[in-house]
């Protein structure tokens, strides 16, 4: 009866075991799905961490790429910007270099102006001493006041004022055509050759002042049908009548003049006429004045005065020697000092 209870404890004891071996069949199990799903969330997360590093790889490679590429492009910027600078740096240089070359071409041509307008007015200061032409010293000056104007520029005013004032006075000269007696002069020396001397009028005009014939005369050669020594006593008669002239003499008889001496007579003539216009250029007067006397005096003596050549050549002699030319030129010394100071200053300011 005591060994009844024995059977029930190995039972129990199986049992124990079967749990025992159950739960950890069970915790195996558990054990197993936990590692496996564990297994497929940690394959999933370096899946996805996998993934995103590849596109974090991608983003760093485009990011390289464009940083490679902001690099290029900020390097060309600064090439370009450097060579902009460098551009602008050279343009400015230009651009002093252009003012500082417009400057002195200005200033030169200034210079060159003013030089040859104080050209212009020392030949025309020479025109006016030598020659006493005012119209070609006042063309001078009318140009260079021209071409002061054309320039407009204020500093050359003083200049203009000064030739405005020389201009004035030169205009208030009274006008002395001498280049119109000149060229009268010149006339006058190339007609001198178509003169008729007066020797060579002497026969024509003794043959037109013989004495009339003699009743006796008329006579004989209205008797001269009469017979042939009738006609041959009018004839000889007749020529012994020219031999002999008797006539009223009331003013000296001009020289008969052989052709060697009448050709110098012409030629002095003429020199005389060429001094004239010579004491023209140098404005002698008194020798202007003698030299015309001298030959209206020797075309009276030894020219046909009753020619209208001749006549004609002592009426414009006479007016030749009312004409004055001789005066008091003025001086442009006014404009030549203007001219002179502005360029003076120039240079000193320049310096």
């Amino acid at each position: 009866m005591e060994d009844a209870p024995a059977p029930a404890e190995p039972r129990k004891a199986r049992r124990s075991w079967l749990l025992i071996a159950l739960w950890i069949v069970l915790t195996i199990a558990l054990a197993t799905g936990f590692w496996l799903d564990l297994r497929a969330r940690i394959g999933a997360t370096q899946e996805e961490v996998a993934r995103r590093l590849r596109d974090v790889e991608t983003e760093n490679r485009n990011a390289r790429v464009a940083a490679r590429e902001a690099q290029e492009t900020a390097r060309e910027m600064r090439t370009k910007l450097s060579a902009l600078e460098q551009r602008v740096t050279e343009s400015q240089s230009q651009q002093l270099a252009m003012e500082a070359l417009y400057q002195e071409l200005s200033r030169n041509r200034d210079e060159w102006q003013l030089a040859e307008i104080e050209q212009v007015l020392a030949i025309a200061q020479q025109q006016l001493q030598l020659s006493g032409n005012v119209r070609a010293a006042l063309l001078a000056l009318q140009l260079a006041e021209s071409r002061l104007a054309r320039a407009d520029r204020p500093q050359f005013l003083p200049v203009r004022r000064a030739l405005a004032r020389d201009i004035e006075r030169l205009r208030a000269v009274p006008g002395l055509d001498l280049s119109g007696i000149s060229l009268k002069l010149d006339s006058l020396v190339a007609a001198v050759d178509s003169l008729p001397l007066a020797f060579d009028e002497r026969t024509p005009k003794l043959a037109d002042e013989r004495a009339p014939l003699p009743p006796a005369e008329k006579e004989a050669r209205t008797g001269a049908e009469d017979g042939f020594f009738s006609r041959f006593g009018a004839e000889v008669w007749r020529e012994i009548r020219q031999l002999i002239v008797v006539r009223k003499v009331e003013t000296p008889e001009p020289p008969l003049l052989p052709p060697a001496q009448a050709y110098f007579v012409r030629e002095n003539l003429k020199l005389r006429l060429l001094n004239a216009r010579l004491a023209v250029l140098t404005r002698d007067e008194a020798g202007y004045r003698e030299d015309l006397r001298v030959s209206q005096a020797w075309i009276r003596s030894y020219f046909d005065t009753r020619s209208k050549s001749a006549q004609g050549v002592l009426t414009q002699l006479r007016q030749l020697s009312s004409a004055a030319i001789s005066f008091e030129p003025p001086s442009l010394a006014e404009s030549l000092e203007a001219v002179r100071g502005f360029k003076s200053r120039r240079e000193r300011g320049a310096g």
